[in-house]
């Protein structure tokens, strides 16, 4: 599936995407195995409460599941002004 990062997990990561194999079941899992992967991951998944996640382009939670999804962007929480 494709993983896009935006905004300071981008920066951290050190890419704004990339295709990623897993074998996880849900966002939580997925992000349980990116974190693992380097301490830039780690970093950037230090505080999931401080991020969004998007499913195919629909916001969702971290405990939904992945069956069928294609791809999943992690974001901060947005800002208006």
């Amino acid at each position: 599936m494709d993983v896009l990062y935006f905004a300071w997990v981008r920066e951290r990561i050190g890419l704004p995407r990339e295709v990623v194999e897993t074998t996880a079941r849900t966002v939580a899992d997925l992000v349980t195995e990116l974190s693992a992967r380097e301490e830039r991951y780690a970093a950037a998944f230090a505080d999931v409460s401080a991020l969004r996640v998007a499913l195919d382009q629909e916001l969702s939670s971290f405990d939904a599941p992945l069956a069928g999804v294609r791809e999943v962007a992690f974001f901060p929480p947005m800002t208006g002004g």
